[in-house]
């Protein structure tokens, strides 16, 4: 058990550089399973996340291997060679364990895996990822848990979305990538993570047109050979960064970004009044903090709009602001479980349903906190940072599935924020 000690009241201030996205190496990685020869990924975060698919993979065949800091190694098996049944007790701690399904019906032909876990912030039903395995020709069928699927021959088909699920969209466009002819999938998630999959499918030989569209067109090849990918940066860290700039009152440049995948967040934060400025080679933003926040309100979308992801650290942000703010969440339906726990640095927030009333300009107090999820433990690192006192946030093993050598960099930035071992305390 370890925690995270926070004292707050220092403006943020400095250049730090994000890691390749969580969200994008993930579905990678489970692709590297229908890759004949070696995947290499660069850019790679050293996350819990990626420990765990790791794990997976390993189970299923694949030898995995470290060749530098950041520069991840991969070999599958055969394609119809492997084992084709992912371990429970590893798939139930990380939801995106899921997306190896899609792989395993393509190249193996067969796949065992349990519904997922993860963090709590919603049902994220997998049905349409089942459905549109079925439109491929695949037999599906859940029993006790297990998802248990099998297709002599995947072939293409024409499958709609009924929302446009991130994670629906990787599963069906890796199985189609082996399937036989053409399929294409409608009203497909538009994340830049989609999209850096596609790259990732398309280097190593697949036929894919679309991605980063609402329609995107596979047509399926006989396999796929080994490459070497860099991961897209993270979005979602370099968004918390922005934001730590802001609520300290601090000036931070993030390196290491594609601002295209930033806008929704930047057009908030030049909204509440913040200063934000794309370097020259359009790589790195500054973020600077130029008097007193003002409120806005924030709606959570699918991509392009303002991602889910940043709804929890933006609740942290509006306690500082200006006015009244409100947050609608339409993604995930529990997604202000960090709210209690802003609750006790003295935040003024009135959460009912998918909606969030942030009452700003609060003044924070350090206490002792417990971190909810991935997400809601960045909202609680950001009101400490603002927070004066000390505040203690407990529960970094969601805050280490997302954010790699958090603590580490924020002190880069002049933070004061220590690590330290709770039976040590």
């Amino acid at each position: 058990m370890e925690k995270l000690v926070i004292t707050g009241g220092h403006p943020l201030a400095g250049r730090v550089r994000v890691a390749g996205a969580k969200n994008a190496v993930l579905p990678l990685m489970a692709a590297a399973l229908m890759v004949e020869g070696e995947t290499v990924l660069e850019d790679v975060p050293a996350l819990e996340d990626v420990s765990t698919m790791l794990q997976v993979l390993a189970h299923l065949g694949t030898e995995t291997h470290y060749g530098a800091p950041g520069r991840l190694h991969l070999t599958s098996p055969a394609k119809g060679e492997g084992e084709v049944a992912a371990p429970y007790d590893v798939v139930r701690r990380m939801r995106a364990s899921f997306l190896v399904l899609g792989p395993l019906l393509a190249c193996r032909g067969r796949a065992e895996v349990p519904l997922p876990g993860g963090c709590a912030i919603g049902g994220r039903p997998v049905d349409l990822h089942l459905k549109g395995l079925a439109a491929l020709g695949a037999e599906v069928s859940l029993t006790q848990g297990m998802i248990r699927a099998r297709a002599k021959r995947l072939t293409g088909a024409h499958i709609y979305l009924d929302f446009p699920s991130v994670g629906a969209t990787e599963n069906i466009l890796m199985a189609a990538s082996l399937a036989h002819g053409e399929t294409v999938i409608e009203n497909a998630a538009s994340e830049p993570e989609v999209v850096d999959l596609a790259n990732f499918l398309c280097a190593a030989g697949a036929r894919i047109r679309g991605a980063g569209t609402g329609v995107i067109r596979v047509n399926g090849v006989s396999g796929l050979r080994g490459l070497r990918h860099t991961v897209i940066p993270d979005r979602i860290e370099a968004g918390t960064f922005m934001a730590a700039a802001a609520i300290t009152g601090g000036s931070v440049t993030v390196e290491n970004i594609v601002y295209e995948h930033l806008k929704p967040v930047a057009a908030k934060l030049t909204e509440m009044g913040c200063a934000v400025e794309l370097s020259d080679a359009g790589d790195a933003i500054r973020v600077t903090a130029t008097g007193t926040l003002k409120a806005t309100d924030v709606k959570t979308l699918p991509y392009p709009g303002f991602p889910t992801d940043m709804q929890s650290p933006f609740l942290a942000l509006l306690t500082q602001a200006r006015g009244t703010g409100v947050v609608t969440e339409t993604v995930f339906e529990n997604r202000f479980l960090a709210v209690p726990e802003l609750k006790r640095l003295g935040a003024n927030i009135r959460a009912e349903g998918r909606t969030a009333v942030v009452e700003g300009r609060t003044p924070l107090a350090g206490a002792e906190v417990t971190a909810p999820d991935l997400r809601g433990g960045a909202a609680l690192v950001l009101a400490g940072l603002a927070a004066e006192g000390e505040t203690s946030v407990t529960r970094l093993e969601h805050l280490d599935r997302g954010y790699e050598r958090l603590a580490e960099k924020l002190v880069g930035l002049g933070a004061q924020v220590k690590r330290v071992n709770v039976t040590n305390v």
